[in-house]
């Protein structure tokens, strides 16, 4: 790519391999159903919505020098992913992700990132070696970050000069992963995508809604956050106050990726100049016909 990416998306970039049935489904089940494998991670996914709106994402990751590795770098760059500055090992196996889903939801899930967690500050090379930005000038554009990165290199992040002048904008990845964002909390930094629980999981306590949780997050040092709770409600939370709609009601189809299509579908809106009622009536619209399957992954 040859010009300047409107965005930089940091974080996981891995195979998906989803396994989805029409039925109800408990532990144990045994259920016909479809197994696909296509790109994902949340960077990825961030990334994809964000092309599909017209933006120009660059990825920073770790994918191996494997098979599955080139695969997947080839399947980013057809999908309008600048891959130029990706972290490629020879010793690190390209990252995977699985999870099974019924018509009553996610079951389970598994995500083997632990490539990109031992690949570690290599990722973020090109914010210090002039490829991007330098120690002396920072980059001042777009960050979409996902929580997949390790527990202490997030936190370095919260406090990194080299992101003091970026809009950073920071997901927790699972709620498995949303304590590693309390550090941006502390700092004050960045503009943060959670659910209900892991806004909860974050400040260690349960929220009724959406706009609770955003106001416990305010006043724990957060600078802006946005509170999602499926198809019930979602706060955008700011210090000068918290707006709340509801999403539209759909079928559910699907929902690994709804998340970070709902938070690609808001920076992109943001990023058009769209108001904050605007770019969160956006958000949700896009979210919603994700999940309902009308949206290609």
């Amino acid at each position: 790519m040859s010009v300047s990416p409107d965005i930089l998306c940091i974080g996981s970039v891995l195979w998906d391999i989803i396994g989805r049935s029409g039925s109800a489904m408990r532990k144990g089940s045994d259920v016909p159903g479809r197994i696909t494998r296509i790109p994902g991670g949340v960077a990825m996914n961030i990334a994809m919505t964000l092309a599909r709106f017209g933006l120009r994402p660059a990825l920073l990751t770790a994918i191996g020098r494997d098979a599955e590795g080139n695969e997947l770098i080839t399947a980013c760059a057809a999908r309008g992913m600048d891959t130029t500055m990706v972290y490629r090992s020879d010793d690190l196996p390209t990252d995977v992700y699985m999870a099974v889903e019924g018509a009553n939801g996610l079951i389970a899930a598994i995500a083997d990132a632990h490539s990109l967690e031992a690949a570690g500050d290599k990722i973020l090379d090109p914010l210090s070696d002039g490829r991007l930005a330098t120690r002396d000038s920072p980059y001042a554009g777009r960050i979409a970050l996902d929580g997949n990165l390790t527990r202490e290199l997030l936190s370095d992040m919260a406090s990194s000069p080299l992101l003091a002048s970026a809009d950073l904008r920071v997901a927790p990845a699972s709620p498995g992963k949303a304590e590693r964002l309390i550090p941006f909390v502390a700092h004050g930094r960045g503009t943060l995508y959670v659910n209900l629980e892991e806004a909860g999981l974050i400040c260690n306590q349960s929220f009724e809604s959406t706009g609770d949780a955003a106001r416990g997050l305010l006043d724990r040092g957060a600078a802006r956050v946005l509170v999602t709770n499926g198809g019930v409600d979602v706060t955008d939370g700011r210090r000068e106050g918290l707006l709340t709609r509801t999403p539209p009601q759909v079928l559910v189809a699907r929902v690994t990726g709804a998340g970070d299509t709902f938070m690609a579908a808001h920076i992109a809106s943001e990023a058009a100049g769209a108001a904050p009622d605007d770019a969160l009536t956006r958000a949700l619209q896009a979210a919603a016909t994700y999940v309902s399957g009308e949206t290609a992954p």
